[in-house]
């Protein structure tokens, strides 16, 4: 199942040490409705990791305990997992902020026709993926018709007010209904840079769809799980690594997600990110080789050594990379030799 690790240990990447506890990021399980060729955890619809109605109690149990303020809900697709409605109401019942990371073609399967507004509902901000705007694009890294399936669901959530920011709802900041999306590059190499990216989602979604959505976030592929084992059958591993080591930027250390944030699997098991859940690399806390949700405070972290490999360059690879986006601002000089420096150049064409 780690079948990169190996590859991706020693590593030379900085030492980083945890700071205080934002977002507590909880896998609900592997489970999707889609199998995308760059998913870093695998998710298909044949696999059975679910997280269970003990474990997302133990979920709740830390939420309350640690008012930490944002729960990040992710899967496979989160909602999926028969605890997903319990854990959205948990959280909104103690004002947490809630991020759903929807594949939106979720919106449309049957059994979830009621789900863009239990969301909206609940004023659940929704990260969805979109790695073009362009149907032969998106169709083949993520299935035949998901596109098209896409386009439908964000016309439902911005039919639902989804998609404007709180500004132009003439809403207070918690209550717009916040809908970003997330591009992945198709293959070994790093994403352009975020605001001319966003520029182009924009003016193309409306201009095809009058679709509206509130930010993009451009993301990294990491050398893991499926892609990984893609990079490695068609001999691009290494050097999609060396791309990653050479785009390393020192400044973007400071900001790198694992800081702030634990991942939690549908076991209840805690890492450092999501990505070192797919690599079994644990969260170690009192002396433990592993550490469980249940066994943990959020006071306990602050200061502990989070455990690295190459895969981590990255998130600070040119204008680095998180579960927010970039992390550097999106300046010429944030995109390193590797990268498309254009919305054409990685592969989203306006014609």
């Amino acid at each position: 199942m780690h079948a990169t690790l190996p590859r991706l240990q020693p590593s030379d990447f900085p030492a980083i040490r945890r700071g205080s506890l934002d977002t507590l990021q909880v896998n609900l399980g592997y489970l999707c409705n889609q199998q995308c060729l760059h998913c870093h955890v695998a998710a298909s619809p044949r696999r059975t990791e679910q997280m269970n109605g003990e474990t997302a109690a133990q979920v709740i149990d830390f939420i309350a305990a640690s008012q930490v303020p944002t729960l990040d809900l992710t899967g496979g697709a989160p909602e999926m997992n028969p605890h997903f409605r319990d854990l959205v109401r948990a959280a909104r019942a103690r004002g947490l902020r809630v991020i759903d990371r929807c594949n939106l073609t979720i919106l449309l399967e049957p059994g979830h026709e009621d789900l863009a507004a239990f969301l909206a509902e609940h004023r659940v901000e929704i990260n969805a993926s979109l790695p073009c705007y362009l149907e032969d694009n998106v169709d083949a890294q993520r299935g035949r018709g998901v596109h098209a399936a896409s386009i439908e669901a964000l016309r439902r959530l911005n039919a639902l007010g989804y998609g404007r920011s709180a500004t132009t709802q003439g809403a207070s900041p918690g209550t717009a209904l916040v809908l970003n999306l997330v591009y992945n590059p198709a293959g070994p190499s790093l994403p352009p840079a975020q605001d001319a990216l966003e520029a182009a989602y924009r003016r193309e979604l409306a201009s095809r769809h009058g679709i509206v959505f509130d930010r993009l976030y451009t993301l990294a592929n990491m050398p893991i799980q499926r892609f990984g084992s893609t990079l490695i059958s068609s001999g691009a591993f290494d050097g999609y690594v060396a791309l990653l080591r050479s785009a390393h930027r020192a400044d973007n250390l400071a900001s790198v997600m694992c800081r702030s944030l634990i991942s939690v699997d549908w076991q209840g098991w805690v890492y450092d990110c999501d990505f070192n859940q797919m690599l079994g690399l644990p969260l170690r806390a009192g002396g433990r080789a592993r550490t469980h949700l249940s066994e943990l405070t959020a006071a306990a972290l602050a200061g502990l050594p989070i455990a690295v490999a190459d895969h981590c360059y990255g998130c600070t690879a040119g204008q680095g990379s998180s579960c927010g986006g970039s992390l550097a601002a999106a300046t010429a000089d944030a995109v390193p030799a590797g990268a498309a420096a254009t919305p054409a150049a990685a592969g989203v064409t306006t014609a």
